[in-house]
C-alpha cells in the first residue's frame, strides 16, 4: 500500500523558496527541480525505508539537486512527514538533524 506524503508548512516554504532562486537564474530550472521532487514523493510513497539519519528521522537526497528531504514516518497510519527540505551545503549546524532544531520542526 503507498503512503501518503504530507509536507509541512517549514519544508514548502524551503521547496517555494528554492524555486523562486532557480528562477532568478534560469528558465527551465524550476521545473527541473519540481520534477526531482515530484521523483522523491514518489519513491517515498513507495518505500519510505530511506536511510535513519537522528534517531526516526530519515532523509532522501534529490536527483541532480544538492538538496535532502527529511522526514519521519506513521508507519500505523501509512503517513510520510517532510519535516524539511535542507540545502546540503548550508550550515551543518542548521541541519534538522540536531535536538534544537528537531523541536522546531516536530
Amino acid at each position: 500500500m503507498a503512503y501518503k506524503i504530507i509536507v509541512s508548512p517549514n519544508a514548502q516554504k524551503e521547496i517555494e523558496d528554492a524555486i523562486d532562486y532557480y528562477a532568478l537564474h534560469s528558465i527551465d530550472t524550476p521545473s527541473h527541480f519540481i520534477n526531482a521532487i515530484k521523483e522523491s514523493y514518489y519513491a517515498l510513497s513507495v518505500n519510505p525505508l530511506f536511510r535513519v539519519r537522528y534517531k526516526n528521522i530519515r532523509a532522501i537526497n534529490l536527483k541532480k539537486f544538492p538538496f535532502s528531504l527529511y522526514y519521519i514516518i506513521s508507519e500505523e497510519n501509512q503517513i510520510v512527514r517532510i519535516l524539511s527540505c535542507f540545502h546540503n551545503k548550508r550550515n551543518p549546524l542548521k541541519r534538522p538533524l540536531y535536538k534544537k532544531n528537531i523541536k522546531k520542526l516536530v
